[in-house]
């Protein structure tokens, strides 16, 4: 008999408070593994490094990767964990210095470390709640490089 709860069970963390968050910022739950159109997650992705907890995608790609921990575990550590799954999902599309999926996530349902792969220089930080699908989209159409080379004529 197992004496789970919310403090001792990642699953009980994912569905009290991983899956509503994600469903009232606009990634609701279908089964399946194949990105769609429309924003989504999927549950359990595999990547060639072993599934992630969460696959957030649009545009028939997946956009973010979310490594879930029980509330008894600070989440920061874990980030590498969807680094790993991030490196490991190679049919997406996308390719950032070896990162398939550009966002990535952690949570222990309470605290959120997210960082953007796309550029070396980017860092984790904590953020108060997962991005919705339109500002990932926003993030995804930014040039960061682009953004660096105006800030450095700025100093000029």
């Amino acid at each position: 008999m197992s004496n789970a709860s919310p403090l001792n069970s990642e699953w009980l963390t994912r569905k009290q408070h991983i899956d509503p968050a994600l469903k009232t910022l606009g990634w609701p739950y279908i089964s399946g593994q194949m990105p769609k159109s429309e924003p989504h997650r999927l549950e359990e992705f595999e990547t060639a490094n072993g599934p992630a907890d969460y696959a957030l995608g649009f545009d028939n790609r997946i956009v973010g990767v979310v490594e879930a921990k029980k509330l008894t575990l600070g989440p920061q550590n874990v980030l590498t964990k969807a680094e790993r799954y991030s490196r490991g999902a190679s049919s997406n599309g996308f390719n950032f210095a070896g990162f398939h999926i550009p966002f990535l996530y952690s949570t222990n349902g309470q605290v959120i470390w997210f960082r953007d792969a796309r550029h070396p220089l980017n860092r984790s930080r904590r953020v108060a709640t997962f991005h919705t699908p339109a500002a990932l989209r926003a993030l995804l159409n930014r040039d960061f490089d682009a953004a660096i080379a105006v800030l450095g004529a700025l100093a000029e």
